[in-house]
């Protein structure tokens, strides 16, 4: 989906949390780009779960009514609207995309504070999970991400320094701040719910070896390919990432970066 602002979420919670803020961040006036919400089907969509909602009149206070500048039914200003663009003016219109996702990203902020004042849930770009002083991690999306703090929770009791990063924002892509979190690791592992079909590694592995290179560090990463169709993943498949991340870390070879995780034969 190009030009498509994306929010992931962990639980069901996060997902009606995203929704909330989504129209706050897709009609800003620096922005105005479509954003989807994205959870995993079935795994969180048709799971029951408790969560804490928000009364009606303090969400549609926070969402604001929705005021168009040019809008078709404007009477004072005839306009039309089609989805064909051609020579004349694409090249201009998908540089102002860029600059709307670009702007995306301080909007994304300062919605996530608005939004930890009235609820005291806070986000931003990713969620830091025992990453301070790990020396391997996980980077995941979505409900993997509940899976893998478990998984590190175990292993931290057995001494083992292990952390994750779970993105929240996909696009605008935190480049610069996903380098910075994860510059003092000593291995990394990218896990992709999709393969991108490429021979060079899922779309979410791309971006993040892309940020670490543009920003100078330089860690050991290695993908994943895993969860294809909903097929589940659980804790020991977790597990063997972090003690394969631990064999990288003592051998200082990755070997092969491209990797599927619960891939029958």
């Amino acid at each position: 989906m190009p030009g498509w602002i994306m929010l992931f979420s962990e639980n069901n919670q996060e997902a009606y949390d995203n929704l909330i803020m989504a129209h706050r961040i897709a009609e800003h006036k620096n922005v105005l780009l479509p954003l989807m919400v994205c959870q995993d089907g079935f795994i969180t969509s048709h799971s029951i779960e408790n969560i804490e909602l928000i009364e009606d009149e303090k969400v549609k206070e926070f969402v604001g009514t929705y005021n168009p500048e040019h809008y078709l039914l404007n009477n004072k200003e005839p306009i039309a609207m089609g989805p064909l663009d051609l020579q004349s003016y694409l090249f201009e219109h998908k540089k102002q995309q860029a600059e709307a996702m670009c702007n995306a990203k301080q909007v994304i902020l300062d919605v996530s504070k608005d939004f930890e004042k009235m609820t005291g849930r806070k986000y931003s770009f990713f969620e830091e999970y025992m990453l301070e002083d790990a020396e391997i991690a996980i980077v995941c999306m979505n409900s993997t991400a509940g899976t893998t703090k478990f998984v590190v929770d175990k292993l931290r009791n057995q001494g083992i320094k292990a952390g994750l990063l779970k993105l929240r924002v996909f696009r605008p892509f935190p480049a610069e701040e996903i380098a910075k979190a994860l510059s003092h690791l000593k291995a990394i592992a990218v896990l992709d719910k999709a393969d991108s079909l490429n021979a060079a590694g899922g779309a979410l592995y791309t971006d993040v070896t892309s940020a670490m290179y543009v920003n100078n560090s330089q860690v050991s990463c290695v993908n994943y390919i895993y969860g294809i169709g909903g097929r589940d993943t659980k804790s020991n498949d977790i597990e063997s990432v972090f003690c394969d991340l631990q064999e990288i870390v003592k051998i200082g070879n990755i070997k092969n970066p491209y990797r599927y995780m619960g891939l029958r034969g």
